[in-house]
């Protein structure tokens, strides 16, 4: 009899302890997630600091060029209200699209190429860019491991009783077909 309470208390004690480990280890790939996705927000507020400076850099040398301008000013206004992954996602793809517009811009003057100024930040902005992508994509990586130790058994169960604590997280992504297309200037 002794030795059945035994067993039985150790069976408890490993579900316990199991239960503990489930949980410790969704609460460190839910930090993960937040992590990744603050680091994203600290390469978007460097490009948002760079945007301003290039689009002044432009505006010196295609003043008629207004609406392009706008564009950039309002999608970037945009991802700085962004209050979800969604709307990140969505504000982020104005600001690819009316970048490559500014870009598509200034091509058209030579002077402007030449600008030591207009280099640098677009130096800056290409940087800012690759660290974005990266970011994303570790987001993206987190996101997804977090989601998958989530769904599966007996980390379901764990979550499940912990709902509010552990929800599915959004991943952040582009919209395709918006990156394909080229971007459209006219004179």
């Amino acid at each position: 009899m002794v030795w059945v309470l035994i067993i039985i208390a150790a069976i408890i004690f490993l579900v316990i302890v199991g239960v503990i480990a489930i949980y410790n280890r969704l609460i460190r790939d839910r930090n993960r997630v937040d992590n990744a996705w603050h680091q994203i927000d600290v390469q978007l507020k460097r490009r948002y600091d760079l945007i301003p400076n290039l689009v002044e850099t432009v505006k010196g040398y295609a003043t008629h060029e207004r609406e392009v301008f706008e564009k950039v000013t309002q999608a970037r206004n945009m991802g700085i209200n962004a209050q979800t992954v969604k709307d990140q996602a969505q504000a982020e793809n104005m600001i690819t699209g009316a970048l490559k517009s500014l870009f598509a811009v200034a091509e058209a003057y030579p002077d402007l190429k030449a600008n030591q100024n207009f280099l640098m930040l677009q130096e800056e902005l290409a940087g800012t860019e690759s660290k974005i992508a990266f970011a994303r994509q570790f987001y993206n990586d987190s996101v997804m491991s977090y989601d998958t130790r989530r769904q599966k058994f007996p980390a379901n169960m764990i979550a499940g009783m912990f709902s509010g604590t552990f929800t599915q997280r959004d991943y952040f992504e582009i919209d395709i077909a918006a990156e394909r297309e080229a971007p459209k200037v006219q004179f």
